[in-house]
């Protein structure tokens, strides 16, 4: 059992991990009962924390948006987490947060415990970042995006498609997806009745908010894998897939997700599905891989190709 002080503390805590909270699940996660949960949000309120409560068999709690930060409870992964991102803001793929980041980090490291300092340090000395060359998003449009997705609000923007193409889209926001390079939003695309991949870079301005929705079912358990394979395949006019004579992990380290999605067969080989703009790059691409493969798909014309540089090579050396 907790003291009140230590369940005041953990309570905070817990309605600052999730919107809301019924009752009855923070009494079972503090291990006391619901009048008690009651008394506490009241001794949180005479502190100045905004928690909202909702009547009724399903009401529960809510802490809401004060006139001031209140202070956040972060576990020690947590903290390492948060001050090591921090110091690589500046040479992310988030414009307009440098300078905040930097003041962020002054106030962190000056409460961050003795124990995790030199955690923190270690990473930060071991670690060179290079500046990219990619696409930025603003800050404020992937916080909007990422409220929408925690809210189940839609979303409308204009996206401007690879053609330049710029249209106005109306979303049921699912999750962000980084791939280390760019962030994509996936999305029930209302008006195309189907999901949708967006890259977040070619939304204009700060995505408008509206209803509240039900979230419907996911179009895939993996929505990394899911992402990958929209981005790595679907741009290209010329699709493929092959079975590779390579483990899927060993394999992922020399194709990254933007550029084929990866899919593991057994222990010793693995599918690959990618796309390409011209087939005359494709044979001297696959043959950087460095392991045997076959053609389970093709478009027209690639078979021809991989043959008439194969016998080229065969040739070259006799």
């Amino acid at each position: 059992m907790y003291g009140t002080s230590e369940r005041l503390l953990r309570l905070l805590s817990l309605l600052q991990a999730r919107r809301d909270w019924p009752g009855a699940d923070l009494a079972a996660r503090l291990e006391v009962d619901v009048r008690t949960i009651r008394r506490d949000v009241e001794r949180l309120r005479s502190l100045g924390y905004p928690v909202h409560a909702t009547p009724g068999v399903a009401g529960g709690y809510r802490l809401g948006a004060g006139a001031a930060l209140p202070p956040l409870l972060l576990d020690d992964d947590e903290a390492v987490a948060v001050a090591v991102g921090l110091r690589t803001a500046a040479n992310g793929t988030v414009s307009g947060i440098e300078e905040t980041s930097v003041r962020a980090l002054a106030k962190l490291e000056q409460v961050l415990p003795a124990r995790l300092r030199p955690r923190v340090g270690a990473l930060q000395a071991a670690t060179v970042s290079l500046p990219g060359s990619g696409p930025t998003v603003d800050a404020s449009v992937l916080t909007t995006i990422a409220a929408a997705c925690r809210d189940h609000e839609r979303l409308r923007f204009g996206y401007g498609d690879r053609t330049g193409a710029e249209t106005e889209r109306s979303v049921e926001p699912l999750r962000l997806v980084h791939t280390g390079r760019r962030w994509y939003l996936v999305a029930f695309d209302l008006d195309r009745a189907g999901w949708r991949t967006f890259r977040v870079d070619r939304i204009t301005g700060v995505p408008a908010p509206g209803f509240r929705f039900t979230p419907r079912e996911p179009p895939a358990e993996d929505l990394a894998a899911y992402v990958s394979r929209q981005i790595s395949s679907a741009p290209y006019p010329h699709q493929f897939v092959l079975r590779v004579a390579a483990p899927a992990d060993v394999l992922a380290q020399r194709i990254p997700p933007t550029t084929g999605a990866i899919e593991a067969i057994d222990e010793h080989s693995c599918r690959v599905r990618t796309g390409a703009s011209t087939l005359d790059t494709v044979p001297y691409y696959l043959a950087q891989w460095g392991y045997d493969f076959v053609v389970e798909e093709a478009p027209p014309g690639l078979v021809e190709r991989l043959r008439d540089v194969a016998e080229r090579f065969a040739r070259a050396v006799g």
